[in-house]
């Protein structure tokens, strides 16, 4: 527009000119001449060609108008309402049209800030442009996370949720370890995945070997002393994330949606989280997998995605062919030495005649003979209390391994967790009977009044039953009350009738009795004696 403007100011302008400018913006040449005519009057206008111009009454979105919507969940209707309360309440100007305050907020506002306003950070991430990392190469960097599995498995007559772990190398978008807990993962679950992932060896080859560097999202027991220990003795270098970004490791994220797109929807028990106030639709009696028979299946389908599965950005190849094809050398780390960095250091100890004690518990193996009183330095891998590994305190040898004497049988274990949970079922049904209140439904407004009548002899009853329950209650301070003070001592005739009638107690050791009163070489004033008006000593 200005390039026509300047033509029109020198008298150069012609109608096939304007008609060009029309059919590149596609727009009349009627529209194009009146643009020029607004730019005429006003330079600026030649800038965006079309634009109202905003006058110094428009309507624009205020930081209040932010905050409301932001309040209202971005509720453009209740935030007119809002507005019109507070002109009312003559905290304000009256509020623009409703129809106005839309148009406004779609011109101030971008279609992130709206989205963020409505349904926080989150929502407005998806408008954002993220930009593409470079593909490097194999073992360069990895990245690992914790799953849970949408997936009811049964786990010991149970119904659970497995967890998986797993690394996966950016380059290749190979999976290189996994791991697969039936509870909650931990620490070793992570050193689990990570002996699996260095492991070029069968069955865990040809993916593997030491990573320069491995992405984690501040998960604690991918920041746990053990696992940062290990990382550092493997020299690997770990650039903990800042929280809730999960677009900066977005190909173990991109991992995460696709196992269950992939594989996970399609196998019994899938329970994908509905939304809150809606149950479940999994149908009843179903058959759940057990979990020896899920964790093969989930292998099975790792392998399938390492070796036939062609990923878009890999450009029709396999995460395998990728993974051949890079020449970069590997570092690989002995197994026997893996297993001994990826275990928790528990100190040193002494070999005694009962074994090693660990964690007030003794652990003893057929090596110990005749090495008691050497001193011991004891690994062992979280959660796992059956067995340690041992080495020599001086020199780091390797000396044998040593299992937890006395240990329960499978049988005793099993009837100890069936007593351990109906006493919690116990416990819990107990406590939601104690704490559940019902009151009474009302259509005006009133104070809250509970239901459920009570005699006189059942509160009785429920408050001595709550007594004998009560430590400090037992405890019968007034039992046996005080003995008598000594004979010389003025005690209040209120404090007196409290204690022990009889002989009074002797005077405490290196206590000179007082003189009577009115007795000749008393030196003491009335004031230092207590008086019979309530004042003791």
């Amino acid at each position: 527009m200005r390039r026509l403007l300047t033509l029109r100011r020198e008298g150069r302008l012609t109608t096939a000119q304007v008609r060009s400018a029309a059919d590149v913006l596609g727009v009349r040449e009627r529209a194009v001449w009146r643009w020029l005519a607004a730019a005429e009057r006003d330079e600026s206008a030649a800038v965006e060609p079309g634009a109202r111009a905003q006058s110094k009454d428009r309507f624009s979105v205020t930081p209040e108008v932010r905050r409301l919507l932001a309040l209202w969940k971005g509720n453009v209707a209740a935030v007119h309402r809002e507005l019109a309360a507070c002109a009312v309440r003559g905290e304000g100007e009256s509020p623009p049209l409703i129809a106005t305050l839309h148009r406004a907020i779609r011109r101030d506002l971008t279609p992130g800030e709206r989205a963020g306003l409505a349904g926080g950070e989150r929502a407005a991430r998806r408008h954002d442009v993220f930009l593409a990392r470079r593909r490097g190469w194999r073992n360069q960097v990895w990245e690992s996370d914790h799953v849970q599995a949408p997936v009811l498995v049964d786990v010991e007559g149970g119904a659970r949720r497995p967890w998986i772990t797993w690394f996966t190398d950016c380059a290749t978008n190979a999976i290189t370890g996994v791991a697969i807990t039936p509870g909650h993962p931990s620490r070793e679950s992570v050193l689990a995945a990570l002996r699996s992932a260095v492991l070029r060896e069968d069955p865990y080859g040809p993916f593997g070997g030491l990573p320069e560097k491995v992405r984690v999202d501040r998960g604690k027991d991918f920041l746990s002393r053990t696992v940062t220990a290990a990382f550092a003795l493997l020299d690997v270098r770990v650039e903990d994330l800042p929280a809730y970004t999960p677009h900066l490791k977005g190909t173990v994220e991109g991992l995460n949606r696709a196992v269950e797109s992939m594989f996970l929807a399609a196998l019994p028990g899938y329970a994908r989280q509905p939304r809150p106030g809606r149950r479940s639709s999994r149908p009843k009696g179903e058959v759940l997998l057990g979990f020896e028979d899920f964790t093969a299946r989930l292998l099975d389908w790792t392998l399938w995605w390492n070796t036939e599965h062609r990923p878009a950005p890999l450009r029709g190849r396999t995460p395998l062919e990728v993974w051949q094809d890079d020449p970069t050398p590997l570092r690989d780390v002995p197994a026997a030495d893996l297993w001994t960095f990826t275990l928790e250091d528990a100190g040193t100890r002494t070999l005694t005649t009962r074994g090693i004690r660990f964690k007030r518990r003794d652990y003893a193996a057929a090596w110990m003979t005749g090495q008691t009183g050497i001193q011991v330095r004891i690994r062992f891998m979280p959660h796992h209390d059956h067995r340690i590994e041992v080495y020599h305190a001086a020199t780091g040898r390797y000396l044998g391994s040593a299992d937890l004497a006395d240990q329960a049988t499978d049988e005793q274990i099993s009837a100890v967790r069936r007593a351990r949970a109906a006493r919690s079922r116990r416990l819990k049904k107990d406590l939601q009977a104690s704490q559940r209140e019902r009151y009474a439904a009302v259509n005006q407004p009133a104070a809250p009044q509970r239901l459920g009548a009570l005699t006189t002899v059942q509160a009785d009853a429920e408050l001595a039953q709550a007594t004998g329950t009560d430590l400090s209650q037992l405890s019968l301070p007034d039992l046996i009350p005080p003995a008598a003070p000594p004979a010389g001592w003025r005690t209040p005739a209120s404090l007196a009738a409290l204690t022990t009638p009889g002989r009074p107690a002797p005077d405490p050791p290196g206590h000179a009795p007082d003189p009577v009163p009115g007795t000749h070489g008393s030196s003491a004033s009335p004031a230092a004696h207590p008086t019979d008006d309530g004042d003791t000593l």
